[in-house]
């Protein structure tokens, strides 16, 4: 089983928008809301590629209340931490022309005492799984050392991770040395404190972070496709070139997809072509929607996968 964390998760409003422009009126043609959190998502993705997944989230508030509804038809099981503050709510704007907006609440405070619920839950299961995702920011009040901390629970249990995060999250998380890291360019550009422009800078960054404690780096660049550290070895993944609608939650995707793949012992950079394939596939549709497995495939096809050394 792969066992998914999410400390902040959300309400996701979408809204399709005819387009976006400033000092202007802009027409809303659609809305929606859903689940969000990056590990919600990340299940939403395994589960619907015949994995088998565990989530656990937060809930608290009325948006909490709507949360849990929101997963009572998803097919895979749930575990709620209740917490007393209401959880956020994130909106996404797209427009016709590919343009989007992601605003983001920062999320409700969380109490000492809920956060060791939190890990507790975590620590509960880690017998039964093979896989640990922890994804998403942390919540106001939660210590920056909170991933690290179940990255080392984890590897005493001989259950690998993936720390998908920001910030200082990130930053302590590798020094607990988890199995990979899927930062994209902005979230690796605040934690190298540099800006990346170049190939030549990508391949100095995966190197650096693995240098910070990763077992394995995947650098996500969006259209431009990833790269992935193992060991020595580093390899560039091409997608095909697509008409972007909703680009949010395609890293997720990427995330869900190359875990998926190396639960079903694959090969690193198989995997990472799975990860660049799913997040491609899902960047194709709409809102804050996640690609099936078969839209998957057909963009995995058309994946370039390439050593660089």
């Amino acid at each position: 089983m792969i066992l998914t964390l999410t400390v902040n998760p959300a309400i996701d409003r979408s809204v399709s928008a005819d387009r976006l422009v400033f000092e202007d009126r802009a027409y809303i043609l659609d809305t929606s809301e859903g689940p969000g959190g990056r590990g919600i998502n990340a299940s939403l993705v395994i589960h619907s590629f015949g994995g088998k997944t565990l989530a656990i989230a937060t809930a608290g508030g009325t948006a909490g209340e709507c949360l849990m509804e929101f997963m009572l038809d998803k097919g895979f099981p749930v575990q709620w931490v209740p917490i007393s503050n209401n959880i956020r709510t994130n909106l996404t704007i797209t427009d016709q022309h590919g343009l989007t907006v992601k605003l983001n609440e920062m999320g409700p405070q969380v109490t000492a005492e809920e956060c060791a619920q939190i890990a507790a839950a975590v620590r509960k299961r880690l017998p039964k799984v093979k896989w640990l995702m922890l994804c998403g920011s942390l919540a106001p009040g939660m210590p920056n050392d909170f991933y690290a901390g179940l990255v080392e629970d984890a590897r005493n249990a001989g259950v690998q991770t993936l720390l998908d995060t920001d910030g200082e999250a990130l930053r302590e998380g590798l020094e607990a040395n988890p199995t990979v890291v899927t930062p994209n360019q902005q979230e690796a550009e605040r934690l190298l404190n540099r800006v990346l422009l170049t190939r030549s800078h990508y391949i100095d960054a995966v190197e650096r972070i693995q240098q910070m404690g990763a077992q394995q780096v995947l650098l996500s660049l969006g259209s431009r496709g990833a790269l992935g550290m193992m060991g020595e070895r580093i390899w560039e993944s091409v997608p095909p070139r697509i008409d972007a609608v909703c680009p949010i939650g395609a890293g997720d995707a990427m995330a869900a997809a190359f875990v998926w793949a190396r639960h079903k012992n694959k090969e690193f950079w198989e995997s990472l072509r799975w990860g660049v394939a799913a997040g491609t596939a899902s960047a194709r549709l709409p809102g804050v929607v996640f690609a099936s497995l078969d839209e998957t495939k057909q963009i995995y096809k058309k994946v370039e996968v390439r050593p660089i050394r």
